[in-house]
């Protein structure tokens, strides 16, 4: 279980602003997790704070008990914790075999690679031995990205910023039925995404709304959407 205490994060510059303010959560294992809210908000700052990218002014990370706070994003990675970028990065001359094994930490058989691409919706023969470059498409590089959090065999917490970010309609809905089936797939997984999609929004076992920095609300999406006005 990953808990967050009175997290708060503030910019140091010519005026002192504050991003997250007293941010008090316990994300339970095995649920998908939806964070949302208007832009600004600080919903990426909280995934880059759990991961590690960024340091919390205040507050305490705790990782199935265990404070975690100050731990840097590599000894958080190896606890467990995986991250996904809202744009995927580029590696000139890389191919996804490698990316995957990068992820992994050790070889995989090609074929071993190639069933995680088809949990993505990648066909193995045409993706295993691809540059990741310019060359693919937005959802390719997408898919590419998600697979190689799966690569980690022992991630059990995987974090995704915004990931329809860049992508064309087609691809979202194959992305949102991507992260259902790694849900049903991966019951000893927990998900954390952060999305303002309605259609992400109405797959979670629960959503947090965070607004200037602070939880505004929280619960499941029929309760979450109800108040915000969002069902048809």
């Amino acid at each position: 279980m990953l808990e967050l205490k009175n997290i708060s994060f503030t910019v140091k510059g010519g005026s002192r602003t504050k991003i997250l303010d007293q941010i008090s959560f316990a994300f339970q294992p095995g649920t998908l997790t939806v964070v949302t809210g208007p832009n600004g908000s600080g919903k990426s700052t909280l995934a880059q704070i759990i991961m590690g990218i960024k340091n919390p002014t205040k507050g305490q990370i705790f990782l199935n008990g265990k404070d975690i706070t100050k731990d840097d994003i590599t000894t958080r990675a190896k606890a467990g914790i995986s991250f996904s970028f809202q744009q995927p990065v580029k590696f000139k001359g890389l191919t996804v075999y490698e990316l995957l094994n990068i992820a992994n930490g050790e070889l995989f058989s090609p074929e071993e690679a190639g069933n995680i691409l088809k949990q993505v919706g990648l066909e193995p023969t045409e993706y295993l031995s691809r540059e990741i470059n310019q060359k693919l498409s937005g959802g390719e590089l997408k898919r590419i990205e998600i697979a190689s959090v799966l690569a980690r065999k022992d991630a059990k917490l995987l974090i995704f910023d915004e990931p329809e970010a860049g992508i064309d309609l087609w691809s979202f809905q194959d992305l949102t039925k991507l992260f259902q089936k790694i849900h049903r797939q991966h019951p000893d997984k927990s998900l954390i995404i952060i999305s303002h999609q309605e259609k992400i929004l109405k797959i979670a076992d629960e959503i947090i709304v965070l607004e200037k920095g602070q939880i505004k609300s929280h619960g499941t999406p029929a309760e979450i959407l109800a108040k915000i006005g969002e069902i048809k």
